[in-house]
């Protein structure tokens, strides 16, 4: 070999042991933040908390909520976390699947009492990944994605048959809760595939507070004791399954502090605020008995815990009251449960592994409930099929390493009851719709008869609350923005990856 040739090898050769030590510096940063003894995980969801009444998020909140505050003093906390919607059932379906909901049949609103199942069962989710990895896997509380109810052959409801297509179907070992939220009918425990009630009633309506609507009860139920009755169970559950020799999968979706707003009497007037504040109270106890169990049970380090909630504040339990009183249930943010705007869907967002993580942080990286699924594929050191969490970003990186800063998601797409879309991308969100997608001002009406910008762009480095439309003077944002809406729905995902197909045809503007 001549010298020529020897340097013509030199570099190829030097280029390929630089990749050897790269991918093995890789491997071990895979391996450091993926398990070494596979942890307990629950994942606790509110109903309608608004991140303004978390204390350790909002430092003006005139609500102490002392637990969730302990935990995330010990936890990685994240300031700009989103639910996949501004409304309870596609943020529950985003979370479980790592999809958005509208890539399913529902392109707008909630389930109602009697609607089917919307997660397909060959669909992955949570549950049946760690399912697949020997968890024992459980759903206590409200379900909210639609069963299928026997009917008689005149079509009529038949509550003593058992339910086809519920959790037990998507990976959950067991359930116990409610098949949708507190105020929607039928009234009824229900585990596994069955109700627990022996004889049926009907309850009439009552109006807020408290607040549900007339619909048929069983007779072992009542609204006031749901809350403290699936906390009973959660706490059960996990006394049961600690120290076994399989993990276990807790996923915890409160009915509370959605309607009706229920505080029993060791929380009425606690808070010296309202009973929607005293509510608010007695979820922050549950959070407390929650980690009081994994105390006892002499778990908690091994057990990763997230606290989240499923939207923001709801306008109807009174956000005049609260915010003459000084507190902001939506904290900086503009609007309420239902909006396309921030308080729709930022999120207060816990991140608690007390084996892995020694040292809170907060961190302000944009994620979103989706990232759930991929995130726990990555604790084994796995990604996910290409037809599965679509949405899903693997978050592990920014909660492992306190110096990681590249951004997590591309972008993240919002969306509200009304099925309006926005896309955030950076500091740049831009809103598909004239207005707030939902309740609060401008409302669907209020657009109709006046004059609004099709189009609604916001910095939120510099506009955080959202008051001012800049669409006319960035105009190559808003095109950038569109594009990229564009691709996310022509190729089934937001993720790299195989295009996929979605569920019917979605128009994101209106």
């Amino acid at each position: 070999m001549n010298s020529r040739e020897a340097k013509s090898l030199t570099l190829p050769v030097f280029l390929f042991c630089c990749l050897i030590l790269l991918q093995s510096c890789n491997d071990n940063e895979t391996k450091e933040a993926t398990i070494d003894a596979s942890p307990n995980i629950i994942i606790i969801l509110a109903d309608d908390l608004g991140i303004g009444d978390v204390s350790f998020f909002n430092k003006d909140s005139k609500i102490s909520t002392a637990n969730i505050d302990s935990l995330a003093k010990r936890s990685i906390s994240f300031t700009d976390a989103h639910s996949g919607s501004s409304v309870c059932t596609p943020t529950r379906y985003g979370l479980l699947t790592g999809r958005y909901s509208w890539r399913s049949t529902l392109k707008s609103g909630v389930t109602w009492s009697y609607d089917d199942h919307i997660i397909d069962s060959s669909r992955m989710t949570v549950a049946s990944y760690l399912k697949g990895k020997g968890y024992n896997t459980a759903c206590i509380g409200k379900w909210h994605l639609g069963v299928d109810w026997a009917r008689d052959a005149l079509d009529s409801l038949v509550f003593t048959e058992p339910i086809k297509n519920g959790p037990n179907t998507l990976g959950f070992d067991y359930f116990y809760g409610i098949a949708a939220s507190l105020d929607i009918p039928p009234y009824f425990y229900i585990e596994n595939d069955k109700i627990t009630a022996t004889e049926i009633d009907t309850v009439a309506a009552s109006p807020l507070p408290e607040f549900w609507r007339t619909g048929p009860i069983g007779n072992d139920f009542k609204h006031v004791e749901v809350l403290p009755k699936i906390t009973q169970k959660a706490t059960e559950y996990i006394e049961e399954h600690a120290n076994k020799a399989n993990p276990f999968f807790l996923y915890f979706p409160l009915p509370a502090p959605h309607t009706p707003i229920l505080p029993t009497e060791a929380f009425e007037g606690k808070s010296q605020l309202t009973s929607y504040a005293d509510f608010v109270l007695m979820v922050d106890d549950v959070v407390g008995q929650i980690l009081s169990a994994l105390d006892n049970s002499g778990i908690r380090e091994n057990t990763i815990v997230v606290f989240t909630s499923d939207n923001g504040f709801a306008p109807y339990a009174d956000f005049e009251a609260h915010e003459s009183a000084g507190h902001y249930p939506s904290y900086l943010y503009r609007g309420y449960k239902s909006d396309i705007y921030e308080g729709g869907h930022r999120m207060p967002f816990i991140f608690s592994w007390p084996n892995k993580i020694k040292e809170a942080r907060t961190i302000d990286q944009t994620i979103c409930l989706t990232d759930m699924l991929a995130t726990v594929a990555a604790l084994f050191g796995e990604t996910l099929p290409p037809n599965a969490g679509e949405d899903s970003y693997n978050i592990l990186p920014a909660l492992m390493h306190k110096d990681f800063n590249e951004s997590i998601r591309e972008g993240t797409v919002h969306h509200s009851i009304e099925g309006c879309f926005s896309i955030r991308q950076a500091d740049w969100k831009l809103v598909f719709c004239p207005g707030s997608g939902g309740w609060s001002s401008p409302t669907t009406e209020e657009v109709e008869t006046g004059t609004f910008p099709p189009v609604q762009l916001f910095n939120l480095k510099d506009d955080l609350e959202e008051i001012t439309n800049v669409a006319n003077e960035f105009p190559e944002i808003v095109n950038q923005l569109t594009q990229l809406m564009e691709s996310y729905v022509k190729n089934g995902r937001s993720t790299p990856g195989e295009p996929q197909q979605n569920e019917g045809e979605t128009f994101f503007i209106q």
